[in-house]
């Protein structure tokens, strides 16, 4: 059987250099952010004063360059971006129709005619989900 080592003393000089290194480097790479901004990507809730409170509020200037910001992130992607970001924004990205649909050409549009049988069948299944429903 082998004797287990025995521990060291703790040097408390090292272990200060240790600590002090160590908040250096944290201090190395902080960094400190004066300029407050919101996440235009997320929903604003905007809280209002109450009706009878004594603050007069005056009309606060507001900044052009956030106000983008803001409306440029609520806009829907085909707006935003000139391709499809994602494989799934590809479906339904160009979603303008390829010909100009004219109700009077006769080639391309086939309205619903109805016969004396398809208005007698249609007649007949109406009363027939009628019965059903009432009984």
């Amino acid at each position: 059987m082998s004797k287990p080592k025995e521990k060291e003393p703790v040097d408390i000089v090292h272990q200060n250099a240790i600590h002090v290194e160590t908040i250096m480097k944290e201090l190395r790479h902080q960094k400190l952010h004066t300029e407050f901004n919101i996440n235009p990507f997320k929903k604003l809730h905007i809280l209002t004063d109450k009706p009878m409170s004594e603050v007069s509020c005056g009309k606060e200037e507001e900044d052009p360059a956030f106000l983008q910001i803001i409306h440029g992130a609520r806009l829907e992607p085909t707006k935003k971006y000139t391709h499809p970001q994602t494989e799934a924004q590809e479906i339904g990205w160009i979603s303008s129709p390829l010909l100009v649909s004219d109700r009077n050409d006769r080639r391309l549009n086939f309205p619903r005619q109805n016969s004396e049988i398809t208005k007698y069948m249609d007649a007949a299944w109406r009363l027939k989900e009628q019965t059903q429903n009432l009984g």
